[in-house]
């Protein structure tokens, strides 16, 4: 059969569509967002081209369509013309002047679809068994607070925030990374899943050791300038009890997280809303208990064994470049590795600041040491999934460095934080709201267990519970604007928000904490254990009942 020139001429012609790259760095715009435009192939030049995908032959005027799986769309029939509407290529990392062309259907940067009820029911399980675990710290905390080794060398107080601290600074840092590679879609195989962990542990393993010492340095300063005294004993003893309680804590805390990651993949559970608190429950309980048992350890024995306070140091320094080495070469790690010591470092400075005003304030307010943990700990949980939740959403529809149109990095206004109809308002409240029941339920478990210093009055319980409120609002209003700002700057925020978020709530926790037993001791709500105690009184007081008077 003949046919005119123009059908041969048609016959002739490969239809090609332009490759859509997989590369794009928001990955949020729909396929029906996708800008379109004309694109004439007798008039583009070759070089222009972009690489091309053959979709159909003509032969004997028929139409045989191959859509290749690299095609981003059909093609209806009326539409293998010669001008053909196809999408434009993503946007180049350079051209950040067309950024704000793109349309981003996505209004939150957290799941659309949670409601405050279904984040509430996720979060309130976990955020109590966690708050169990602070009151768990704090009674130790009560306890032990009257050993020969916190009387005789209080620089052990301010090695107690920053100790715990490093639940935020480590374990709930990588309970937020596994937790945004886990709903990223990254730890499906096996394979994947003991890289990941492994990594992240080692890097763990290396950053407890070097805060460890650090913070040991600080508690030795901050108890030196007071006294202008120094102990080398005292010295030994802080430094070797830090080191070896960071490591055995963060190894602990780390594979208990990670087993968690993977059990909450199991049962479709947000991790974000599960794994930081859990964190944050264990990690006080843990950490506290092996301070004060390893000191405990030491200080009757570094005496009489010289040797073993350097031989502890000199062991974890040893290792220290065998964490760093493994870390450095897993692909999870390597550029945490590098950048996230400024963070961890400047938190562990930061808590060790509320460890100075606890070393201050216990002295005269011995009932501070059972509710100092329980306070801090309530309000770095909160704090630490809104953070999670924030930094899961962003990465979800962007990259580091790109801050999606929607979002603002500037302070941001709090009743819209607090207000909003957006899912992480939502959150906001819901995190607000399990303050004032939580820590109702935690005042009642330390009477009920006869715990503490303090008589729980309806005054005491007022002014601690306005406290504890003002705190959570102050930091939940920090992290909103806090990731964002750091995400605008290119920094993670699970490797950088969390860390500064705990060590602020464990300054402000205590410095609220410190201001209100001082107003209830000014107002006259100040019964034998609120206010000043002598030893032989504390002594005769210590496992006395306590009622509920509210």
């Amino acid at each position: 059969m003949s046919s005119s020139p123009e059908h041969e001429n048609k016959v002739r012609r490969r239809i090609m569509v332009p490759r859509i790259s997989h590369e794009s760095s928001s990955g949020i715009a729909s396929e029906k967002d996708s800008k379109t435009a004309p694109y004439d192939l007798k008039s583009s030049h070759s070089t222009n081209m972009p690489e091309e995908i053959p979709l159909s032959d003509f032969r004997n005027g028929n139409e045989n369509l191959h859509l290749e799986g690299a095609a981003n769309s059909l093609l209806l029939d009326e539409d293998l013309t010669s001008d053909i509407k196809a999408p434009l290529l993503p946007l180049q990392e350079d051209d950040h002047s067309r950024e704000d062309e793109i349309e981003i259907d996505v209004k939150t940067i957290s799941e659309s679809d949670e409601s405050a009820l279904s984040i509430c029911l996720q979060v309130f399980i976990p955020f109590i068994i966690a708050g169990f675990g602070t009151v768990g710290a704090g009674m130790v905390l009560d306890i032990v607070q009257h050993w020969n080794v916190f009387q005789q060398v209080p620089e052990v107080f301010i090695l107690v925030p920053a100790l715990l601290g490093l639940k935020g600074n480590l374990e709930m840092t990588l309970a937020s990374r596994l937790s945004t590679q886990s709903n990223l879609g990254n730890m499906e195989t096996k394979k994947e899943q003991l890289k990941m962990i492994g990594g992240n542990i080692a890097l763990t393993q290396a950053q407890a050791i070097v805060v460890g010492f650090l913070a040991s340095l600080v508690a030795m300063i901050m108890g030196w300038i007071p006294e202008g005294k120094f102990n080398p004993y005292h010295a030994l003893l802080l430094c070797a009890s830090s080191m070896l309680t960071a490591s055995i804590a963060s190894f602990i805390l780390g594979s208990v997280m990670a087993a968690l990651i993977l059990l909450s993949k199991k049962c479709h559970i947000n991790p974000d809303n599960v794994a930081t608190p859990i964190a944050a429950s264990l990690g006080d309980l843990t950490t506290l208990s092996l301070l004060s048992t390893i000191s405990h350890l030491l200080y009757h024995s570094i005496e009489s064994q010289i040797w073993l306070g350097p031989f502890i140091i000199t062991l974890f320094i040893l290792l220290t470049p065998l964490w760093i080495w493994v870390s450095s070469k897993n692909k999870y790690t390597c550029e945490v590795l590098y950048t996230g010591w400024t963070p961890v470092i400047s938190a562990m400075v930061i808590s060790s600041i509320g460890g100075l005003i606890l070393d201050f304030t216990v002295s005269n307010y011995h009932g501070i040491a059972v509710f100092q943990p329980v306070i801090n700990g309530v309000g770095g949980n909160l704090v630490a999934v809104q953070a999670s939740r924030l930094s899961t959403g962003l990465h979800k529809i962007s990259t580091p460095g790109h801050l999606p149109s929607h979002l603002h990095s500037g302070c941001p206004n709090p009743i819209k934080s607090f207000c909003g109809s957006h899912v992480d308002s939502k959150s906001s409240r819901v995190m607000l709201f399990l303050v004032i029941p939580g820590h109702l339920i935690f005042m009642y478990t330390i009477s009920f267990m006869m715990a503490g210093h303090t008589t729980i009055t309806f005054i005491f319980a007022s002014i601690y519970l306005t406290t504890a409120l003002l705190q959570v609002a102050l930091l939940l209003y920090i992290a909103n604007w806090m990731v964002i700002h750091m995400w605008k700057n290119g920094n993670d925020p699970d490797n950088f928000a969390i860390p500064y978020l705990t060590a602020i709530g464990d300054l402000t926790g205590t410095a609220f904490l410190a201001v209100a037993f001082h107003i209830l001791y000014l107002i006259g709500d100040r019964d034998a254990d609120v206010g000043n105690l002598t030893t032989a009184t504390m002594s005769a007081d210590v496992y006395s009942p306590r009622t509920l008077t509210i």
